[in-house]
């Protein structure tokens, strides 16, 4: 499907899509950066500044064919996770007296899932013909992928908040978060240093 040498907007649609829903690295993030975000214009606010870092970096890092360690870049993406996690249980503020600007390292962390993204999409050897026409294709692919997931996360969410195990599981739920962020980014050292 990616041997093509041309315009190939469906199947890049399709893989940018899949990628985002099947990403459970990309989706943890998500799910840790909007639990405690109950207005719809914070959640807007905060799910656009990461779409707009993983997007730049996703574009750029390919059409400029910026080659990066694939273990390494998913590594970052595991401690996005653990970092998003800490946040949401106070650990900066507790531990350091003060909270980090949360839009920023929204932005920030985007652009390092994009250049997640841009990674796997160079192990594929695009063709060069209409390259940026395929790569839009895979990023609004992606974007819509992160949209219905964030829909469904969402809506979880808000049937979850009704409830009081909601207020009694926030800890463990965000402990959780960092453990998987752990877990991937002990993973991904893991292959980095193997594969080396």
């Amino acid at each position: 499907m990616l041997a093509n040498q041309g315009v190939a907007v469906g199947p890049f649609l399709y893989i940018g899509a899949k990628h985002m829903v099947t990403g459970y690295d990309h989706l943890l993030f998500l799910i840790g950066v909007i639990f405690f975000l109950y207005r719809k214009r914070d959640v807007l606010l905060y799910v656009s500044l990461f779409t707009l870092g993983h997007s730049i970096t996703l574009l750029l890092g390919v059409l400029t064919n910026v080659a990066v360690n694939a273990y390494i870049i998913d590594a970052i993406i595991g401690l996005s996770i653990v970092y998003k996690g800490f946040d949401n249980l106070g650990g900066f503020k507790r531990l350091m007296g003060f909270e980090p600007n949360t839009k920023a390292a929204v932005l920030i962390f985007g652009l390092f899932h994009g250049l997640g993204l841009a990674t796997k999409l160079q192990e594929f050897n695009l063709p060069q013909v209409d390259l940026w026409k395929n790569l839009l294709a895979f990023n609004i692919g992606v974007e819509f992928g992160q949209f219905l997931a964030l829909v469904f996360i969402l809506i979880t969410l808000s049937f979850w908040r009704r409830y009081k195990s909601y207020d009694h599981f926030t800890s463990a739920t965000n402990t959780l978060l960092m453990t998987g962020g752990f877990t991937l980014f002990g993973f991904q050292m893991t292959s980095y240093f193997i594969a080396g």
